[in-house]
């Protein structure tokens, strides 16, 4: 509860906040100091102490996994303020309304770690997109970043739409009448009917938000047109959350009776992983190709909800914050670059040597290489497909996809070190001693996931 209520306050206070801020720089370090309160804030609800004491009637659950997705999700959102808040100033004038705009789309992801009912579900997710709309088109003079806020906002209520329509099924098709998800589960007994179709339903809304396939055309253009530092923010923050709500709503309401859409969830991964990793290999654009990057990682973690088990709980918390962690670090990068093609990234070991080695690291993770926290994650969800037992092929599959993804992060780092630099390209990246510091930073924390996972998965079982 202290997320959610302080995430809200807090976003207030920055909208407000405008009007008194001199500097433009100024809303930077509220938001920071913000971020750094509802951290604590959230580690104290962790151990029990809890500073708003208010009954939800159940609506609410605040169990270990919801809290500890709250702080890798503050954590990575304190990163990209760190590392890329001034580049608001960048976007337009009203730099206190982006921030508090993002602290608006923080409280419709606690809610969605923590709820307990498919209103509070809805409502979530109403909370977290509607403020992203508006992020994506902050940037009015970019006519890419208005074509991708107006299609992310129409597919957006569009697959809004559908999910009232699969909690209005589920609703209906339930002996008890009931908007709690707990209440759902019908053991290991046939679907019926109503709750069949709201089943169907609400998987294709939450594949939406996911970017999942066939529901991911949105993504790439979204991503891309988007400002650079608010991509990083939805690419991460905004897709763990709508995944941690994915994995709760199905664990808990429909896991006894999995064998059931298990086939439905196969599909859509396979799809997934291959889309996502085909078309990223004919990318130009490195942000273009995070873009769709993302969508092949999104199918990794579907690995979690085929599986539905302990490891596959582990699993999904370790990827959240191994992906999150790279894409942060690399988009970070990215913003730093004065050409986000791939031929841009040429000769960057000769220029600038540590921004090359912090972003060789970060995408090697995202590829997957051992030592990393990427290949730990994958590790985790492929082993929880395992314990499975059914639908081997897919690993395989899976496995064979991460190799295709090698190719294209591997065409980065070929380009970094092995592409002679472009005459006047790069030339004038200004970095502070802080971000170089932060970089390493997210690179130690990397390393430290990949070799020693227990650090932050032991937690869920506290």
């Amino acid at each position: 509860m202290n997320a959610i209520i302080l995430t809200a306050l807090w976003g207030v206070v920055m909208m407000f906040g405008g009007v008194f801020f001199k500097k433009r720089t100024t809303p930077k370090y509220w938001a920071i100091a913000g971020i750094l309160i509802i951290l604590i804030a959230n580690i104290f609800e962790f151990f029990g102490h809890s500073i708003f004491d208010i009954n939800t009637n159940g609506m609410l659950h605040f169990d270990s996994f919801g809290l500890l997705f709250n702080s890798v999700i503050f954590i990575c959102t304190l990163l990209i303020f760190l590392l890329n808040g001034r580049d608001f100033e960048k976007i337009g004038l009203h730099v206190s309304e982006y921030f508090s705009l993002m602290f608006f789309v923080l409280c419709g992801a606690s809610i969605l770690t923590s709820f307990n009912t498919l209103l509070l579900l809805f409502l979530g997710i109403e909370i977290l997109s509607i403020p992203l709309y508006i992020l994506t088109g902050s940037d009015k003079r970019n006519l890419k970043g208005n074509e991708a806020s107006l299609k992310y906002f129409l597919m957006g209520a569009f697959s809004t739409g559908l999910m009232l329509m699969g909690i209005a099924l589920i609703y209906g098709g339930n002996s008890l009448g009931s908007f709690y998800i707990d209440a759902i589960n019908l053991g290991k007994g046939n679907l019926p009917v109503l709750i069949a179709a709201g089943l169907v339903l609400l998987l294709v809304a939450m594949s939406f938000k996911i970017s999942a396939a066939p529901f991911h055309f949105w993504a790439p253009d979204v991503y891309d047109g988007a400002p650079a530092v608010v991509t990083s923010f939805m690419m991460t923050v905004v897709k763990i959350a709508a995944f941690a709500a994915f994995f709760r709503l199905f664990e808990t309401s429909f896991g006894a009776m999995q064998h059931q859409w298990q086939m439905l969830i196969v599909v859509i991964t396979a799809a997934t992983l291959l889309i996502g990793n085909i078309t990223a290999v004919f990318q130009r654009s490195v942000k273009r190709m995070l873009a769709y990057s993302s969508i092949s990682h999104a199918g990794f973690m579907m690995f979690t909800l085929f599986a539905i088990n302990d490891t596959a709980k582990e699993g999904l918390l370790l990827y959240a914050a191994a992906y999150s962690l790279a894409t942060i670090g690399i988009f970070a990068v990215i913003i730093r670059m004065a050409d986000y093609s791939i031929e841009g990234f040429n000769g960057l070991g000769k220029k600038q040597p540590l921004l090359a080695f912090a972003a060789v690291i970060f995408l090697l993770s995202l590829t997957g290489i051992p030592l990393t926290a990427g290949f730990t994650a994958k590790f985790y969800v492929l082993m929880a497909a395992v314990k499975d037992g059914h639908q081997l092929w897919l690993v395989i599959f899976a496995v064979i996809c991460a190799a295709i993804g090698a190719v294209y992060y591997f065409r980065v780092i070929q380009a970094i070190y092995f592409k002679e630099p472009v005459v006047g390209v790069n030339d004038e990246i200004k970095v502070t001693p802080a971000f170089k510091w932060l970089l390493i930073i997210i690179v130690v924390l990397i390393i430290l996931l990949g070799v020693l996972p227990s650090l932050l998965i032991d937690w869920i079982y506290y």
